[in-house]
């Protein structure tokens, strides 16, 4: 069951609550109200039976020492009174929830078909996956790695966010022995694996096409600067264009946030250059179609005028005019590995630190396909 949580404090405990379920949606309030119905305990149990709170604890575990008499008694009368075990006093007991904390940095197309893959091999080893959102915010990422140690999961799968600079935070679950995975954006600060995009080798899979097409001027719309995916990106580019022996233009390398509006303006900047490219290769779908909007308000044309490819592959650039080219990741099978490999090292204590890069593929359509073979 995959679970999307915000969280409230009380004036006792941290309360989560689900905002939303990607399968179902519940809604509950948790109080110590006198108004709610009491639930019921080993002591009731004993006490309806007249047997030792001992003999009901042993019966529940089903101990050899109890006789099948009693424990028949004992598990008549727990589901008349539709007893449940304390999961929390059993988790302090066990250390362990059978709970995965999973932060990222949004829930869009792409990270959330991570997450999917992460809650289908959860939910086959019988775990439960409680995500948060951090929205790019290295405050709100600190806030929810507190937040899920103390809501006792068994460890974390990561996406850090592009604020994310430095890493005690995430350091907490290893002091306290808890296994972490990082995915999508690697964490260098962290001895943990690893699964990710051999992201130098999508961006040039996407310059090398457009160069192949005939584009000679191509610019790039790369994230942040500080984030790896982004520079890994950005250094495929400039690996396929020294391949091909086209010098590099600087102000054709443009930092900006994973965002359409910044990506329109950014592009609007580049298309008032004199020697305006003739290409523009974005690090996010969005920022592609941010792009779009600013070329076809210039009155350029795709593929002939400008040529332009995004990244991710997500649904919506097949139905947009003209459809646009983009790499695709195995977000999918990104999400899948990571949760493999976290539920192996929970279970194992010598597991390998390993990065697993899985590799793109080129989506090619209209916006950048200018010579039919």
């Amino acid at each position: 069951m995959l679970h999307i949580f915000e969280f409230i404090m009380t004036d006792t405990l941290p309360v989560t609550v689900p905002e939303i379920s990607l399968t179902n949606k519940y809604y509950f309030v948790l109080s110590n109200s006198s108004n709610m119905k009491k639930q019921a305990t080993i002591k009731d149990i004993a006490k309806r039976l007249n047997v030792s709170i001992s003999t009901v604890s042993r019966a529940l575990k089903s101990a050899p020492d109890v006789s099948n008499e009693t424990k028949a008694s004992i598990l008549a009368v727990a589901e008349e009174l539709h007893y449940q075990p304390n999961r929390l006093a059993v988790s302090f007991r066990v250390r362990q929830t059978n709970t995965i904390g999973v932060i990222v940095p949004n829930l869009d197309y792409v990270l959330s078909t991570m997450v999917k893959g992460i809650d289908e091999v959860a939910l086959e080893a019988g775990y439960t996956v409680m995500v948060c959102q951090s929205n790019e915010s290295f405050g709100r990422e600190v806030l929810n790695t507190s937040r899920m140690l103390q809501s006792l999961v068994d460890g974390l799968i990561i996406s850090v966010s592009s604020e994310t600079k430095t890493f005690d935070h995430i350091k907490k679950f290893q002091e306290r022995d808890l296994p972490i995975v990082a995915f999508d954006r690697i964490v260098p600060e962290i001895i943990a694996p690893n699964v990710i995009l051999d992201n130098e080798y999508a961006g040039y899979l996407a310059t090398d096409h457009l160069i192949q097409q005939g584009y000679k001027n191509i610019a790039i719309l790369a994230g942040p600067k500080n984030l790896g995916i982004s520079n890994a990106r950005m250094g495929g580019y400039l690996k396929a264009l020294k391949e091909h022996n086209i010098k590099v233009d600087q102000k054709n390398i443009i930092h900006c946030d994973f965002n359409q509006d910044y990506a329109y303006f950014a592009t609007k900047e580049l298309l008032k250059s004199k020697n305006r490219p003739d290409a523009i290769f974005t690090i996010s779908d969005r920022m592609a179609i941010g792009a779009m909007i600013a070329i076809k308000e210039r009155g350029l044309k795709m593929p002939t005028d400008i040529g332009l490819i995004g990244f991710n592959n997500e649904p919506m650039l097949s139905l947009l005019t003209p459809t646009i080219s983009s790499i695709e990741q195995p977000m999918f099978e990104i999400g899948k590995m990571a949760a493999k490999i976290f539920i192996e090292r929970l279970h194992s204590e010598e597991s390998a630190i390993t990065t697993e890069v899985l590799k793109p593929r080129l989506i090619i359509r209209e916006s950048s396909k200018r010579i039919f073979n």
